[in-house]
């Protein structure tokens, strides 16, 4: 395909040599080169398409690397790749060792700060905008996040603190109308009404831009009448959080409007105290599938474009999850389902139906959540909490001390643990067993089928106490048939060689097994705590090689190696795990593949071929 505009941009100086009437063409080439990338590599689609008109106009009105432009989570920063000069390499986005599909400072200068969780730009903008002043380093810096990222506390605890201070840094709102789930809370109806007012801030546009015309004085002039217009407007449309909170409000604007952002970006950047600028966006805009289901086009798997997505039919763990809590929950009108911004990604949009009494949306906040859950047990209900691992991060000091300590009956559906593939480091699911092991009290389960993980949730409902259930992106292999009833189940070879491992690697362990006929299999279904009986059985077993999909450090290997040291085992131990590294993108299969995890690493730690 052909991009005469786009492919003559190395840099956001290049763009600054286009003109206006140009603009619409090098947006409609931006929009092509992304819907066609992304049928092919999968990736964050809606989201990016809404914001190609928004960082066109950023690109226009600053000078990146020297005004740092961080792009909160990173779906939407596609276009500032190609404009950034990685138009070249956008073919390889979310393939390995290609572009990744969020910001990375060692991929470009352009970009600041890693991205990948939400609602952490402002903080980080900010961190970035005072150490400019410090350093005497030039230029500012710009936080772009969007209104489903606004949900999440951490936002508002950035704009406290950057408020209270004379700058001119800016944080910039795409307002979508929506995040992966629909927007909940008082903060999205806040939005809506800002909507409603868009005559006022055209007058104060044209305003600003005769006074700053003015030679000599009209900068002063400008600033002079801005300060009594905060009075004025205060009376006439009341104002804001983001007033309250020592910003200056601007907008709301349209945010397909190259020409009207560029005004209001020049505006904010006279001002002396910071600017919250309030961009309104069409999510999935120019892809008509996207723009009319955006929920479905926001991360996606290749896919045609001329027919847009298709449905695989495909049952998935997240599926599996969904359907046995609405099963529970036709049972027990105790059980509640808690999901982060995330009900369709978490296989909980039935259980939102069916139960919508039980169910809470509570938006981007896994602490809350968290904390939540707890407040829910507390009065004798029984919620589960169904979130990513990497998301779960989040709310770790939550579990400790809302859950833990308390002893609430709270249960964790972990969905995406292990590794995940295309999205990276940000989002790989390697950190919940060495962090929920160290809670006491903890009880953890890491199903390999769909079985098991109905069965473990199942048993997860009537246990008191933390209970969590791990399992991977994806689908089952072939259900071996089993019994994981028991803690662990072993599966005996002829030789005095082990193979102990859990979740989605018993399959490659079981691959192993018909090609190394002698080696003993010992698949854990209870992860923690670890049972003195399973310590029994490892002991009878001179070579050990244990196989973990997380982190080495605190994992399930390390615990059993100290339990076993302390029953005086002096036999061989290996532990095969992620160690003191981060996952870069790849397929999950490469990936598990060059942690030494697969089918054939096993073959050759048990043949000593290591």
């Amino acid at each position: 395909m052909e991009y005469e505009l786009l492919s003559r941009i190395k840099s956001p100086d290049d763009l600054k040599e286009l003109n206006d009437t140009q603009m619409p063409l090098l947006c409609q080439e931006i929009r092509d080169c992304i819907v066609h990338t992304v049928s092919k590599n999968g990736g964050h689609l809606a989201s990016n398409l809404g914001a190609v008109e928004l960082t066109v106009a950023l690109h226009r009105s600053f000078s990146s690397p020297e005004d740092a432009i961080i792009f909160d989570v990173g779906h939407q920063c596609y276009t500032h790749k190609l404009l950034t000069g990685r138009f070249d390499k956008f073919s390889t986005i979310r393939t390995e060792n290609g572009l990744s599909g969020y910001m990375r400072p060692d991929e470009s200068e352009h970009d600041p700060f890693i991205t990948g969780h939400s609602s952490n730009s402002i903080s980080a903008a900010y961190g970035i905008y005072r150490a400019k002043k410090l350093t005497g380093e030039s230029g500012t810096a710009v936080a772009v996040i969007g209104d489903g990222a606004m949900t999440g506390g951490m936002a508002y605890e950035a704009l406290n603190n950057a408020g209270s201070g004379r700058s001119n840094f800016i944080v910039v709102l795409n307002d979508n109308k929506m995040s992966i789930s629909r927007n909940v809370g008082a903060l999205a109806r806040t939005f809506t009404k800002m909507r409603n007012k868009p005559h006022y801030h055209a007058f104060k546009f044209a305003l600003s831009h005769f006074l700053l015309a003015i030679p000599f004085i009209g900068k002063s002039l400008n600033n002079a009448f801005f300060q009594i217009k905060e009075g004025i407007k205060g009376l006439v449309y009341k104002n804001n959080v983001f007033t309250a909170l020592g910003f200056n409000y601007l907008g709301p604007v349209d945010g397909h409007n190259i020409k009207a952002m560029e005004q209001l970006f020049k505006v904010a950047k006279t001002y002396t105290r910071p600017s919250f600028i309030h961009v309104i966006t069409t999510k999935g805009k120019g892809y008509a599938y996207a723009e009319s289901s955006p929920k479905d086009y926001h991360g996606v798997s290749p896919f045609d474009v001329s027919r847009g997505t298709e449905e695989t039919g495909k049952k998935t763990f997240s599926d599996v999850a969904g359907k046995t809590l609405c099963a529970l929950a036709m049972k027990d009108n105790r059980i509640c389902a808690i999901t982060a911004a995330m009900t369709s990604g978490t296989g909980l949009t039935e259980f939102a139906s069916l139960y919508k009494n039980r169910f809470f949306d509570v938006g981007i906040a896994e602490q809350h959540a968290v904390t939540f859950s707890a407040g829910l047990a507390s009065k004798g209900l029984k919620p589960f909490f169904v979130v990513y691992s990497s998301f779960l991060q989040r709310g770790f000091d939550q579990v400790i001390h809302d859950i833990a300590i308390g002893g609430f009956s709270v249960k964790l559906l972990i969905d995406r643990a292990g590794i995940v593939g295309e999205d990276g480091e940000t989002h790989q699911g390697l950190f919940d067993v060495s962090f929920l092991t160290s809670v006491p009290g903890a009880v953890i389960y890491s199903p390999c089928y769909y079985g098991e993980l109905e069965y473990d949730i199942r048993l997860a409902a009537e246990l008191d106490g933390l209970c969590a259930v791990r399992y991977p992106r994806g689908c089952e292999k072939k259900d071996s048939g089993l019994d994981y009833t028991g803690d662990y189940t072993v599966l005996s070879g002829s030789g005095k060689k082990a193979i102990v491992t859990y979740g989605r690697l018993f399959s490659d362990a079981l691959e192993a097994k018909e090609q190394v006929a002698d080696v003993n299999i010992v698949k854990l279904n209870k992860i923690y705590p670890i049972s003195d009986e399973l310590i029994k059985t490892l002991k009878g077993y001179g070579e050990i090689h244990f196989f973990e999909e997380s982190v080495k450090n605190g994992g399930i290997g390390e615990l059993c190696a100290a339990k076993l040291l302390e029953s005086g085992y002096n036999g061989i131990y290996r532990i095969h795990a992620v160690d003191n590294k981060f996952v870069p993108t790849a397929t999950v299969t490469s990936a598990i593949a060059g942690c030494g995890l697969d089918t054939d690493s096993m073959i050759s730690a048990v043949k000593n071929d290591e």
